[in-house]
């Protein structure tokens, strides 16, 4: 019986650890998306494509795709296509007061 409970004990700290691991790179991965949305809405004129969000955080395309939707319904986003044929959201202007801007 004490194996039995030493067993489940160590299952359920796997799982524990596992969560714990898990939200962490959750977070990390947010933060990192987060970082680079803006910086690209600084330094790209507001006009991102999913490669350039994808690329700068470092993360899957799905990944990306899915802050940039979540982006694209808070900021009220549209989609375009330029004329090479790709496509990119442009949001509203960024505009950063001028003591703002060292902080980014």
């Amino acid at each position: 019986m004490a194996i039995l409970e030493f067993l489940l004990v160590i299952g359920m700290s796997g799982v524990v650890g596992l969560f714990i691991t898990n939200n962490l790179n959750e977070n990390k991965q947010k933060r990192r998306l987060d970082e680079a949305f803006y910086q690209l809405l600084e330094n790209q004129n507001s006009q991102i494509s999913l490669i350039q969000l994808a690329a700068s955080a470092r993360v899957e395309a799905e990944v990306a795709q899915q802050y940039l939707d979540r982006q694209v319904k808070i900021f009220s986003a549209i989609l375009d296509v330029d004329d090479e044929g790709d496509t990119f959201y442009r949001f509203p202007r960024l505009r950063l007061p001028p003591s703002s801007s060292k902080e980014w």
